[in-house]
């Protein structure tokens, strides 16, 4: 018995040595980032942008894949699954967080599958509708939910996406059930929306921006705490009269459970870096939001916000009774 506890002892030291090592190395090839949603959206965006920069850096290509699904979930899956060596990561934003309550049966444990690198950005929200929908600011807009909520329709692009929390919450915060219709993906939602097919969508800057400038959509505020250089004539909706709205949608990079800490900390350096890239800042700042502080791209802030999310958005969900599965 002493002699097999030894060669397991001395197993567990050669793979923990290996294990090192190939951390020092780190990294020797290409890296896949998975963005748990499809190409093109708001969340493939800003992956691409910080995948690029972090290229760079590390000096091994950062490639993205969406492998959509399930309001996110099924990409988190697969990246929990992935060997925990740091050649597979995961850019996901809040559903993150939400997908703990929305998905009862979850293949994964949302808080402990994962280790840390840190947060990206918090992307603003922006209350909009068709281009032609009668009301003309945020209260005439709640006033004409009210009365005609059996007729209006909120857009967004699945169960768990960005625009299905934020119109969520929205219906929330006036106490009326409008009637939701999902779609998969932001693409499809704006297009129906731009087509007049449906009225409202609540959606993240990075998506709505290029369609409020051209002046196809109707725009009534902006979800953040202040108004946003871009849009410094759009009112926030705590200004245009809802109180307390506040929705951000942040975002954040994992790897898998088990993977080295020398390795989240050279991805956490690489990503602070990325993050002061001026060609990021400036990209970021186009679609209306702004790359994390030094302080926020680290692991322990990002567990941290991930921890509060979930203990945020757990009652809102409940209250709605909406859950994905």
């Amino acid at each position: 018995m002493k002699i097999l506890n030894a060669l397991l002892g001395a197993v567990a030291a050669v793979s923990l040595f290996a294990a090192s090592a190939n951390a020092q190395g780190y990294p020797e090839r290409t890296i896949t980032m998975v963005v748990p949603f499809s190409a093109g959206g708001p969340t493939d965006t800003v992956a691409r942008l910080v995948a690029e920069s972090m290229s760079k850096d590390l000096g091994q290509q950062i490639i993205v894949e969406n492998v959509g699904g399930a309001g996110g979930t099924l990409g988190a899956g697969r990246v929990a699954q992935a060997d925990p060596d740091g050649y597979t990561l995961l850019l996901h934003h809040i559903g993150m967080a939400t997908s703990a309550t929305l998905y009862r049966k979850l293949a994964y444990d949302t808080l402990n599958a994962f280790e840390y690198v840190g947060l990206v950005t918090e992307v603003p929200m922006t209350i909009v509708a068709r281009k032609d929908f009668e009301p003309t600011d945020l209260k005439g807009l709640i006033d004409y939910a009210k009365a005609n909520k059996d007729t209006v329709t909120v857009a967004n692009a699945g169960i768990g996406a960005a625009s299905h929390l934020c119109g969520m919450m929205f219906m929330s915060a006036i106490e009326t059930q409008l009637t939701t219709v999902p779609y998969k993906g932001t693409g499809p939602a704006m297009t129906d929306l731009l087509g007049g097919q449906v009225d409202i969508m609540c959606d993240q800057t990075t998506n709505t921006t290029k369609q409020i400038q051209g002046g196809t959509i109707k725009a009534y505020a902006v979800t953040s705490p202040k108004r946003l250089k871009i849009f410094p004539d759009l009112p926030t909706a705590e200004e245009a009269g809802l109180q307390g709205f506040q929705v951000g949608i942040w975002h954040g990079i994992y790897a898998p459970k088990g993977t080295p800490a020398e390795v989240t900390d050279r991805l956490s350096k690489s990503l602070q870096k990325a993050l002061k890239d001026e060609n990021v800042a400036a990209r970021f700042g186009e679609l209306g939001t702004e790359p994390s502080s030094e302080a926020d791209a680290t692991p322990a802030a990002l567990k941290a916000k991930l921890e509060s999310e979930i203990a945020r958005w757990k009652p809102v969900i409940e209250a709605a009774g909406q859950y994905a599965d």
